[in-house]
C-alpha cells in the first residue's frame, strides 16, 4: 500500500507539480500578416495557455524557426517574387516578450527554415521550386544574400535540416517528384556538394515530407507523406542513407486516399517520435506516436486524436510537452508527453485560421 501510495504521489508530481519553466509559443499567419505570441504556464498544478501578443508583421508570414542562441526569430512567406520573399528577423527580450522586428526580402520563398547549430547559417527550401539557399549570417544575426543555391529543376520539396554533425544535408521531394537527396555541407562556407549516388531512392508511395535525428544514434526518420507512416534511416559513415523501415500505421483495410502526413520530431532524450496525420476528406486528424528502439528503429504506438488537420508541431523547450497548431480547427493544442509516450491533452485556445508552422522559446 505504502509503495502504490508514493507511486501516485511521484506520478502527480510529474504530471501537475511546478517543475517546469514557463515557456512562449510563436506561430506566424500569413492570412492576417500576425506573429501569434503565446504563454504557456506550467505550474500551479495547472497548465495554462494565454495569447501575450498579436504584432502586426506587414507581409504574409507562414514559416518560422529561431536562432540556436541569440533571442532572434526568423519568418518567412510561402510565395513572392524571386528576390524579393518578405521575411522578417523578430527581435525578443530576453523574457521572450516581443520588442521589435526588421523587414528583409529573401531569393525565395520556403516552406521550411533551419539554422546550423553555431548560428552561421540560415537554410530555407522552397515547395513550389524546389530551390535550397543557404544565407549567411552576421553577428547580430541578420541573414546576408544567399551563398549557395541548389536547384534541381523540380518541385514539391519539402524539408531542410542539418544532422547533429553538420556534415550533410538531405532533402525529400513528395508525390510525383518522389526523391530523397543528399549532400555533403560544409558549415564554415555554406558549400553543398552532391553525394554520389545522389537518390536515396525512398520505397515508392512513402514521399517523405519532414525529418527528425536521432541526437546520438546515425538513424534519419521521415514522416511519410503519402505513405502516411513513418520510414527509418540509416546514415552511414559516407553520408549516405539506407532504409531500414517503412511503417505502416493506418487500421488493416483503410484507404490512404485523402490522408496525409505532416509535421516530425523527436524527443530530446530520442525516446520517442510524433507526427501528424491529417485527415482531410476521410475526417481522420491524429498525432501518432512512435517509440523508439535501442537500435534506433522505431515502434509505432498509436494514435491521439487532434484538431482539424495538424500541421506543425513543436516541443516545449523542456521536452515535456508536445504543441501542435490545428490548421482547419484554428487552434492550438497542448499534449503532456507521459513516461510511456501516450499524450495527454491540457489545454487548447482559439486562433486564427491557417496557421501552420510554430516554435517554442
Amino acid at each position: 500500500m505504502l509503495r502504490r501510495i508514493l507511486f501516485l504521489l511521484g506520478l502527480k508530481l510529474f504530471l501537475f507539480g511546478n517543475l517546469w519553466a514557463d515557456f512562449q509559443v510563436f506561430a506566424p499567419c500569413s492570412q492576417t500578416s500576425t506573429l501569434w505570441i503565446v504563454k504557456a504556464h506550467t505550474g500551479d498544478q495547472k497548465f495554462e495557455l494565454k495569447v501575450i501578443d498579436k504584432v502586426n508583421l506587414g507581409f504574409n508570414g507562414r514559416v518560422i524557426t529561431k536562432h540556436p542562441h541569440k533571442p532572434l526569430l526568423y519568418v518567412i512567406s510561402t510565395r513572392g517574387e524571386e528576390g524579393k520573399v518578405p521575411g522578417a528577423v523578430i527581435f525578443l527580450n530576453e523574457d521572450g516578450s516581443y520588442k521589435s522586428h526588421k523587414g528583409i526580402h529573401f531569393k525565395d520563398d520556403a516552406c521550411f527554415l533551419s539554422l546550423d547549430k553555431e548560428g552561421k547559417h540560415l537554410l530555407g527550401i522552397s515547395y513550389g521550386s524546389g530551390r535550397l539557399n543557404v544565407y549567411p549570417l552576421d553577428s547580430d544575426g541578420i541573414p546576408g544574400d544567399a551563398i549557395s543555391t541548389i536547384n534541381e529543376g523540380m518541385n514539391k520539396a519539402h524539408c531542410v535540416l542539418l544532422p547533429p554533425d553538420g556534415k550533410n544535408l538531405y532533402i525529400p521531394y513528395v508525390k510525383n517528384n518522389l526523391a530523397l537527396l543528399q549532400y555533403s555541407y560544409d558549415g564554415d562556407s555554406g558549400k553543398i556538394s552532391p553525394l554520389e549516388p545522389k537518390n536515396a531512392n525512398p520505397p515508392e508511395g512513402t514521399g517523405p515530407r519532414h525529418m527528425a535525428y536521432h541526437p546520438t544514434l546515425p538513424m534519419v526518420y521521415f514522416s511519410n507523406e503519402q505513405g502516411v507512416g513513418l520510414s527509418v534511416y540509416h546514415r552511414q559513415a559516407n553520408g549516405q542513407l539506407k532504409v531500414k523501415q517503412d511503417i505502416n500505421i493506418l487500421p488493416q483495410g483503410m484507404s490512404k486516399i485523402g490522408l496525409s502526413a505532416s509535421d516530425l520530431l523527436i524527443t530530446p532524450d530520442g525516446k520517442f517520435l510524433f507526427a501528424g496525420l491529417r485527415g482531410h476528406k476521410q475526417n481522420f486528424d491524429h498525432i501518432s506516436r512512435y517509440r523508439v528502439l535501442e537500435d534506433g528503429r522505431a515502434e509505432f504506438l498509436g494514435l491521439t486524436k487532434a484538431g482539424k488537420i495538424p500541421w506543425g508541431l513543436t516541443l516545449s523547450p523542456d521536452g515535456k510537452y508536445l504543441m501542435v497548431s490545428a490548421t482547419l480547427g484554428s487552434s492550438l493544442n497542448a499534449y503532456l508527453i507521459l513516461p510511456g509516450g501516450n499524450l495527454q491533452e491540457v489545454d487548447s485556445l482559439v486562433w486564427d485560421t491557417g496557421i501552420s508552422d510554430l516554435i517554442t522559446r
